[in-house]
C-alpha cells in the first residue's frame, strides 16, 4: 500500500513538470506521461561531445571541413618558361599535342581542365599547386628540346660568314634559321636537321635551284618551297616536322614547320644566294 502511494505521487509531480500531454507524430494526444522501467539492455554509449555514438541523425555527422584554396600558379593569359614546362608535361601525358608556346592559351587552359577532371580534382582550368605536384608526379623533367619540340628557342649568334651578302645563315645548335641581307636579320624560324644516318653537310653553299612544290619520288615525300643548296638536300617546309617537332628527323634536308613563314622566304630567296651551315 505504501509502495503504491509512492508511485502515485512520482506521477502527480512529472505531469506538473512536463506538462498534461505529450504531443505525438500526428499532433494528437499520448497518454499524460511515459516511464520507461530500467531494463536489462546497456546503456547507449556517447562520443566525447555527449551525444550517443553510431547515430544516423544529419547532427551526428562530422562536417566536411574546406581549407583554403590552393594558390594558382598560373592561368590563361600567362606566359614565360615556366608555362612552356607545364605545356611540356602536360605533351607527355597526352594532354596536349600542340606546342609548347609558352603562351597560357586557350587549348593549355583545355588541357588542364581535362587532366583535373580525370583526376578528381576541380576542373578550374588554372594550375594550382595541387594540379602542378599531381602533375610532376606523373611526368619527368622536360630537356631542353622537349621545351621547345615546335620551335619558338631563341637564335644563337649568327656565324661570320653570314655577316654580308643575303644569306640563309643555319645554325645546327640553335636549330635555327636566319635570313639574313647585309648583316642584318629578316626573318628566324626554326629548322630541324638530318638522323643520324643521313646527317645534313655542313659549310658553305649556295641555292641552285628552287621548285615549289616538289616531290621526292626518293623518299615519296612532298617536299614544297623546296630551295636546294647541295645535291638533294634542300631547305623546305614539312608536315612531319609540323605535327611532331623534334621527335622526327629529315634525310639530310633542312626542314621547316612554318608554312606561312617559309613561302615568305621561298618568295624572297633567289638562285645564287648564299647558304651558311655550321656548328
Amino acid at each position: 500500500m505504501g509502495r503504491t502511494i509512492v508511485t502515485t505521487a512520482a506521477l502527480v509531480a512529472l505531469a506538473a513538470v512536463y506538462g498534461c500531454t505529450v504531443q505525438g507524430a500526428d499532433g494528437k494526444g499520448d497518454s499524460p506521461v511515459h516511464i520507461s522501467l530500467p531494463s536489462s539492455a546497456p546503456p547507449t554509449k556517447k562520443s566525447a561531445d555527449g551525444k550517443p555514438s553510431g547515430s544516423s541523425s544529419p547532427s551526428s555527422t562530422p562536417a566536411k571541413r574546406t581549407g583554403p584554396a590552393p594558390a594558382v600558379l598560373w592561368s590563361r593569359g600567362d606566359s614565360g618558361r615556366d608555362v612552356r614546362e607545364l605545356q611540356a608535361r602536360l605533351h607527355q601525358v597526352q594532354w596536349l599535342f600542340d606546342g609548347p608556346t609558352g603562351s597560357y592559351d586557350d587549348l593549355t587552359e583545355r588541357a588542364v581542365k581535362g587532366f583535373q577532371g580525370k583526376r578528381g580534382l576541380p576542373k578550374t582550368g588554372e594550375t594550382d599547386t595541387v594540379t602542378w605536384q599531381r602533375l610532376v608526379k606523373m611526368t619527368h623533367e622536360p630537356g631542353k628540346w622537349d621545351l621547345y619540340l615546335k620551335g619558338g628557342q631563341p637564335a644563337g649568334a649568327p656565324d661570320p660568314r653570314c655577316l654580308t651578302g643575303r644569306v640563309l645563315c643555319i645554325d645546327k645548335t640553335s636549330r635555327t634559321l636566319r635570313w639574313m641581307i647585309d648583316g642584318r636579320t629578316v626573318s628566324t624560324m626554326a629548322v630541324r636537321f638530318g638522323a643520324t644516318g643521313t646527317p645534313t653537310r655542313d659549310g658553305v653553299f649556295h641555292v641552285y635551284w628552287k621548285s615549289r612544290d616538289h616531290y621526292s619520288t626518293l623518299y615519296d615525300s612532298p617536299m614544297p618551297y623546296a630551295m636546294f643548296f647541295s645535291g638533294g638536300q634542300a631547305v623546305h617546309y614539312s608536315y612531319d616536322f609540323s605535327a611532331r617537332g623534334y621527335a622526327g628527323g629529315s634525310h639530310g634536308c633542312v626542314n621547316v614547320r612554318d608554312e606561312a613563314a617559309i613561302a615568305s622566304l621561298y618568295a624572297q630567296v633567289r638562285n645564287g644566294d648564299k647558304v651558311v651551315v655550321y656548328w
